[in-house]
């Protein structure tokens, strides 16, 4: 590496030191790619990390997280969404690059757009108004994504002006729109929580929406429904004599569950310091060793029971409930108002949609149900691909993720009464997966 002429040696060993040392080995497991970080320790970097690997749809098997004093080294087991390693030179320089400067933070980037944030009561066909009144407005949706919970919705939408196919910078016409659109989410018994704003902070689309959730308390809310299998397993432990809160975390097996969970352990201002996360079949393990930021462990019974209802929130927001449409056709004013106003004349209800635009084709992701949260009838959804096109919008089954057997078999962390590993076993596990001993026992 070229330092600049101008850098003495103590600003060289400062950047040596503040510089993560990313490490990525396909040659240790028979069937994942391992993924080692260590460096300095600052908060949030975890998140920054995990990030990096979700944002390319990859698949945590296992993660080993390990952070004292002033330094951390974590390792990550990963494959694609098809449980192959990963073998695309360009993607594996990518995560090289990218981990390797998380230091500096990152954010999505959407120049020459508009983005417009809604928070308030979910209903059938409420996407089909908004979509509505964005045509009417001559706005021009280019990428959104939208969450349901506990029946509240939260969307981040960004818009262009169909005219000038560039960002909207006209204030009159922005207070129209976030006027039109709180009308349209106040309906007519939401007058106090229904919210809109126009964002001008660049942060990361889904971290955002974990954070205008948790801003509106979805977790707090009644589920609109839930079966027994579908909801997370959440403890939380004191480990007073080390001074650590212990999460302990048993739920189905997703693509961005652990980024969910530390996104939001991170936006409650607590640090990870211990971890271990492992899958079986279809379900996840998860084990968290926490403090407060000042460095304090959780303190009362009413803290425990908010972090298990946030924990739980984070997990349920990006669950698939309903059928995954996917819609590829070519982009025009008013697409998505039609198509979603074609579900809402249907009965279907949506649950989630991810929206995006590339090169004038549309892109787009719905999860339907019925208007009870049921599932769809077939013929139904059949019915509508009859009205939409279908060429233009497909039925796809969920993305499966491949689980693998493990090099070894580790006992699955206990949840509702198994005793914790204790810190030290953990830490000694921990150095052993992270390859500085040769034994962890």
């Amino acid at each position: 590496m070229e330092w600049p002429a101008y850098l003495d040696e103590y600003e060289k060993l400062v950047i040596r030191m503040s510089t993560p040392r990313v490490m990525i080995d396909n040659a240790g497991c028979a069937d994942s790619t391992r993924v080692m970080i260590d460096s300095a320790r600052k908060h949030g970097i975890l998140l920054e990390a995990v990030q990096v690997l979700t944002d390319l749809n990859l698949s945590i098997k296992k993660a080993y997280i390990s952070s004292d004093g002033r330094w951390f080294m974590d390792v990550f087991h990963v494959t694609d969404l098809n449980g192959n390693k990963l073998t695309d030179e360009s993607v594996i320089h990518y995560i090289e690059q990218s981990l390797g400067t998380i230091h500096y933070g990152r954010s999505n980037s959407f120049d020459g757009l508009t983005a417009l944030e809604l928070t308030g009561t979910d209903r059938v066909g409420l996407l089909s108004e908004v979509f509505a009144v964005l045509s009417d407005l001559q706005c021009n949706v280019v990428e959104s994504k939208v969450w349901t919970h506990n029946g509240r919705i939260a969307s981040l939408i960004y818009v262009k002006d169909c005219d000038s196919g560039s960002a909207i910078e006209d204030l009159q016409k922005l207070d129209r729109i976030e006027g039109r659109l709180r009308n349209v989410l106040k309906g007519d018994n939401d007058i106090r929580s229904a919210k809109t704003s126009v964002s001008i902070a660049a942060t990361h689309t889904e971290r955002r929406l974990h954070q205008m959730m948790f801003a509106d308390r979805d977790y707090e809310r009644k589920p609109i429904m839930r079966t027994s299998d579908q909801s997370p397993l959440v403890t939380v432990q004191n480990c007073l004599e080390r001074g650590y809160s212990v999460l302990n975390i048993q739920c189905k097996d997703r693509t961005k569950l652990l980024f969910d969970i530390v996104c939001t352990l991170t936006d409650m201002e607590y640090v990870v310091f211990h971890a271990t996360i492992n899958t079986t079949k279809d379900r996840a393990y998860m084990e968290f060793f926490i403090r407060h930021t000042d460095g304090t462990p959780i303190s009362s019974e009413a803290e425990k029971q908010r972090v298990i209802l946030c924990l739980r929130a984070s997990i349920e927001r990006r669950a698939s409930l309903g059928v995954r449409l996917e819609l590829c056709t070519a982009d025009r004013n008013g697409l998505l108002a039609d198509v979603t106003r074609t579900f809402r004349e249907n009965g279907l209800n949506v649950t989630r949609a991810e929206i995006s635009t590339t090169r004038e084709t549309a892109r787009n992701v719905f999860y339907v149900t019925d208007g009870s949260g049921n599932p769809a009838d077939p013929k139904l959804i059949e019915s509508v691909r009859q009205k939409i096109g279908t060429s233009s919008l497909k039925v796809n089954e969920l993305p499966l993720i491949h689980h693998q057997r493990a090099e070894r078999e580790e006992p699955a962390v206990g949840v509702g009464g198994a005793m914790l590993l204790s810190l030290g076993s953990l830490v000694r596990r921990n150095l052993y997966n992270l390859g500085l001993i040769r034994s962890c026992s």
